[in-house]
């Protein structure tokens, strides 16, 4: 099932709260979620579990872990053109992922999933995106269709719908992702904004009509990295963490 809407839902909602949802503890596990099976992806200090996207070893400049924080300090808005995207070193199939990110004004990123490397292009590597945008600042949130280039949708297929409760720039936001048995679900800030089929004739039919047509099966790897992308823009994420399903 695919989740629609109006554009006119997209924006951020006001003067309605955000939901306490971000994780007040500083890159740590909680008793529950290590006896769930959460693992941490980045500590506040070690990035060992990430490397450049098409390298063999992480950046030399560009991402930088800092104060407890994951960051990307870029400059132009050009997609992958300076520090380059990063990937886990490990590839995940069903999956729950979830972190805390904080884009600055204007700023344009994303987290992707079911990541290969084994499509050549001269951008970002290619994989199902989970939008990371400053919707009332870049002018990427207008296109597209019908606002599913906007944050959190999945990016130039699906559009985020409803109500999407947003801190502004600088602060931060929680996001979340969960794919399990072909199923997936975006979510933003405690709030589902939408979920589709992997594979489905519906999604094919999406697929079809998009920026990724030329890539014969599209986002429908068993398996894959997770990737946080460079577009030019300072972004900032903590709390990375992640449970296999």
């Amino acid at each position: 099932r695919i989740l629609t809407g109006n554009l006119e839902d997209f924006r951020t909602p006001d003067p309605d709260p955000v939901p306490s949802t971000v994780t007040l503890l500083g890159n740590q596990l909680t008793e529950q979620e290590a006896a769930e099976g959460w693992e941490l992806l980045f500590d506040g200090e070690n990035t060992d579990r990430w490397r450049g996207a098409q390298l063999e070893h992480f950046p030399a400049s560009g991402w930088m872990a800092e104060d407890g924080v994951l960051m990307l300090k870029a400059e132009g808005g050009g997609e992958s053109v300076e520090t380059g995207d990063i990937v886990t070193i490990e590839e995940y199939s069903d999956f729950e992922l979830k972190l805390d990110f904080r884009l600055s004004p204007g700023a344009n990123s994303g987290i992707k999933y079911y990541v290969t490397e084994n499509e050549v292009t001269e951008g970002s590597a290619i994989g199902l995106e989970y939008q990371l945008l400053d919707d009332d600042q870049h002018p990427d949130a207008g296109n597209g269709r019908d606002g599913n280039r906007t944050l959190a949708s999945l990016y130039d297929l699906i559009p985020a719908v409803g109500k999407k409760y947003v801190r502004e720039p600088g602060m931060w936001n929680m996001a979340r992702i969960i794919s399990t048995k072909g199923h997936v679900e975006h979510w933003l800030n405690g709030e589902k904004v939408l979920e589709y089929e992997r594979g489905s004739d519906e999604y094919k039919a999406m697929v079809a009509i998009s920026k990724y047509k030329k890539w014969e099966n599209f986002g429908e790897a068993d398996s894959g990295h997770i990737l946080l992308q460079e577009h030019g823009h300072d972004v900032a994420f903590r709390n990375i963490k992640i449970k296999r399903l």
